[in-house]
């Protein structure tokens, strides 16, 4: 009878712990995932806003030396992250597969002109930015037009301060979350133990020696449950940077041992704060009023 008692006490011990490691685990594997997010909304920002497109047509009778020297200086410009020649012919070729016909036969004449396609850096994205440097553009006298989408610019500008807000409110909220679940995780454990804690307090331990192995396992679980929190966030880090590698996830080397080091550090501090203030909490208390 003694034995089977202690066998079920051990099962109930090992489900406690397995609890608290898993919802610590999950807990902070959100946390990482919308810390990953803060961190990379710049870069995932810049990447939509870079593969805005100015196009600049140039006039039939533009010299050839114009059109190189042209696209050499947007080249180089600071704006510019690149700038690439389309010829008329290759813009008839490449829109008569968009429509599935070829409009050239249909027409007689090919109606499309010579252009350069720029792609401007992120930082350079903006309406005014881009009024700015189309006028420039339209001043040369072998520049025929600048085309772009400037309500799809002003409506990107807007959504990315959009999302950038909601991203770092809801990080706020589910940190935050991520402490109560954790705590109420620990505290239901130490509750568990809590005629223990009382039964030693009444031998005449002090509080100090009574809280040490309850923290020092708790920490340990904390310890575990991060751990598996950035096992499973570095696979999804992994998946991204296979589905997306444009994104270069892997890029920023310090900034994920931050993270890394954050969620591994916040999931070790929870876990201590949790159990001295709940061991504390069952100290203080008189002996009947654990039964409540």
């Amino acid at each position: 009878m003694s034995q089977y008692i202690e066998r079920y006490q051990r099962r109930r011990l090992i489900s406690s712990y397995f609890s608290v490691v898993l919802s610590i685990a999950l807990v902070l594997f959100l946390v990482g995932v919308l810390g990953l997010l803060v961190l990379n909304t710049k870069k995932l920002a810049d990447h939509f806003k870079e593969q805005i497109t100015i196009s600049v047509f140039l006039k039939d009778n533009a010299k050839l030396a114009e059109i190189e020297q042209l696209q050499k200086s947007l080249a180089l410009a600071e704006y510019t992250k690149s700038a690439d020649y389309v010829s008329k012919e290759d813009a008839a070729e490449q829109y008569s597969e968009d429509i599935g016909e070829n409009f050239v036969e249909f027409l007689g004449y090919n109606p499309l002109k010579n252009s350069i396609d720029v792609h401007l850096k992120a930082d350079y994205v903006s309406p005014a930015q881009i009024d700015e440097i189309a006028s420039d553009l339209m001043a040369k006298t072998y520049v025929e037009d600048v085309s772009y989408d400037k309500p799809l610019i002003a409506l990107l500008n807007d959504n990315v301060r959009k999302i950038s807000l909601w991203i770092l409110i809801a990080s706020a909220v589910f940190t935050a979350i991520a402490v109560l679940l954790i705590n109420s995780s620990i505290r239901l454990s130490i509750y568990s133990k809590r005629f223990i804690i009382k039964t030693m307090q009444m031998v005449g331990a002090t509080k100090k020696f009574i809280r040490r192995p309850f923290i020092w396992q708790n920490i340990r679980l904390g310890m575990i449950g991060s751990a598996l929190a950035l096992i499973a966030l570095a696979i999804v880090l992994y998946y991204v940077n296979t589905q997306f590698p444009e994104l270069n996830v892997f890029q920023d080397v310090l900034v994920l041992v931050l993270l890394f080091g954050g969620v591994f550090g916040l999931g070790v501090l929870i876990s201590w704060a949790s159990t001295h203030v709940a061991t504390q909490r069952f100290l203080n208390l008189r002996t009947d009023d654990l039964y409540y």
